[in-house]
């Protein structure tokens, strides 16, 4: 108890006055709060919600904020969910901080009461409850990122289909690399993503994909389509045959028509090795539907072509049945033997077809090889004599135009026959064609005893008129009519001046003509010399 008592308050005046309190003792701590396991546990599991409501129940504010912040910077990363996902190093820097936060939380909680108070069993029951929240979340981000990856996906699946259009509308010999492309990345996402919803679609873009390749074929352009569909026939070696089901044999069929379709197509219009396409369908599919109509067709092209060397263009048909023939050669087995002998036979007819129509063309010198190749080479046809006639002729026409007006007579005129006599007076043999009413060649050799001549004029005086030489001779009995004749020098001779020389000669009943050859510097002469007969 404080007492009263005077005080001098500096002034020199005296008073009385209550006096100080004596000083306070030192302030005693509360002891700690006895150590709780169940509290630990409790701030524990709230930490690890990585929510920091451990360290809001201890009211470390702090603490509880850095877990807020630690949270809130892997949401912002994490979201929105992609396909990558949170980034692996984010990741187990939240989990460890958060793993800290659980470790530190327990450690304070231990001897800490909770404020608000709050029984620690029930704040571990709500510890626990509440790890659904990150558990919830980590699954419903798995999602996300599942449906993210599946998007993607069908992102890139659509992306694939776009490739496959955009191919087929090049064609498949510019698209063939889109094409391939786009299988491959067909097969990537059946092969890495199996349970995919992008990879459950890929069997119908498969059909849609088989089909765009083949539109050469559904458009019938079946040579066009013979490349694709054989490529199509590849498509097993690099996809599961098993996830390819009926597309495996899907082009076959397509494959044969193609082949047999383009081959016949081709049948004459050009010259194939190994048979063209139709002895590849012989070869590849020679039980096939298609494979059993290629002798029939072959067949039929050969007579249908045999029809039309009686048309306007014999040459050009013949040269189709030339390369039937060609391509028969190289088919397997044995229908190639039979179709090339057909072919050839048709090839014989058409041979002559041809030179005859060259001639009534105004092409001799065509013409002429033409008939002198089919008489040569065919020397048992009927119509090799017939042929060699027109070759004649033809050869003829060639340097002069007018003996090529007509044919030549195919027989010989009755009646009288005019003697000619020929005789060679140059050092070159001869041979002479002629045509007219009858048409034919003869030859004479080489006078040895003869030379040239230095003009026409020295020729037309001095030929065949010296009695000391032998000249070679001989005599042709001709039909009344007008004659065309051709002198050829052979190389053999000694001159190099000789040309061929072309004149044209009436024969008339009741004469006898002599013809000579000699040699000018500048070419043949044929001077005729007529003389009447004495009757």
């Amino acid at each position: 108890m404080g007492a009263w008592g005077p005080y001098d308050s500096g002034g020199g005046n005296a008073g009385w006055a209550v006096p100080p309190p004596p000083p306070q003792p030192p302030t005693v701590g509360m002891p700690p709060a006895p150590a709780d396991p169940w509290r630990a546990v409790a701030v524990g599991l709230l930490n690890l919600t990585g929510l920091g409501l451990g360290y809001v129940l201890l009211r470390r504010w702090l603490s509880a904020a850095a877990c807020w912040v630690a949270t809130a910077a892997l949401l912002l990363v994490a979201l929105p969910a992609d396909v990558d996902g949170v980034p692996g190093a984010a990741l187990v820097a939240y989990v460890a901080l958060v793993a800290l936060s659980a470790a530190d939380g327990a450690r304070r909680a231990l001897r800490t009461p909770l404020r608000p108070a709050l029984s620690a069993p029930v704040a571990a029951v709500l510890g626990l409850v509440l790890l659904a929240v990150p558990a919830g979340g980590a699954w419903a981000y798995d999602g996300a990122r599942d449906e993210a990856i599946e998007k993607m996906l069908l992102d890139r699946l659509a992306t694939t289909d776009e490739l496959v259009d955009t191919a087929s509308e090049k064609g498949f010999s510019a698209g063939e690399k889109d094409f391939r492309s786009a299988l491959a990345d067909y097969r990537a996402l059946v092969e890495d993503h199996p349970d995919s919803r992008a990879a459950k679609r890929v069997p119908d873009r498969l059909e849609a994909f088989y089909e765009a390749v083949a539109v050469p074929y559904r458009e019938k352009e079946y040579c066009e389509a013979v490349s694709p569909l054989k490529y199509l026939r590849t498509v097993p070696e690099t996809m599961d045959k098993d996830r390819l089901g009926s597309l495996v044999e899907w082009p076959d069929d397509r494959l044969a028509t193609s082949l047999y379709e383009c081959g016949v197509f081709r049948l004459g219009d050009s010259s194939a090795s190994n048979g063209g396409e139709l002895g590849e369908l012989l070869r590849t599919f020679p039980e096939s539907e298609q494979a059993a109509k290629v002798e029939p067709a072959f067949h039929d092209e050969i007579e249908a072509r045999s029809k039309a060397l009686s048309g306007d263009d014999p040459c050009t048909v013949t040269d189709a049945l030339r390369q039937i023939g060609e391509t028969a050669d190289g088919l397997p087995d044995d229908p190639g033997d039979g179709l090339r002998k057909d072919a050839d036979s048709a090839v014989e007819s058409g041979v002559y077809e041809c030179g005859v129509d060259e001639f009534e063309d105004g092409d001799f010198e065509d013409a002429s090889k033409t008939l002198y190749d089919f008489a040569d080479t065919y020397k048992g046809n009927k119509k090799a004599k017939r042929a060699r006639q027109i070759a004649i002729a033809a050869e003829i026409a060639a340097e002069r135009p007018a003996a090529g007006r007509k044919l030549p007579p195919s027989g010989s005129p009755g009646g009288s026959r005019m003697p000619m006599e020929f005789t060679n007076d140059a050092p070159s043999a001869v041979e002479i064609l002629y045509t007219g009413p009858v048409t034919g060649t003869l030859s004479l050799k080489a006078c040895g005893s003869c030379d040239t001549y230095s003009s026409y004029a020295e020729g037309n005086l001095s030929a065949c008129n010296d009695s000391g030489k032998n000249y070679p001779k001989t005599t042709l009995r001709l039909p009344a009519g007008n004659y065309h004749f051709l002198v050829k020098y052979t190389e053999d001779g000694d001159s190099d001046y000789a040309q061929n020389y072309t004149d044209g000669s009436k024969v008339e009943p009741g004469y006898t003509y002599t013809q000579c050859t000699y040699v000018v510097e500048t070419g043949f002469g044929l001077p005729s010399d007529e003389t009447p007969l004495d009757t």
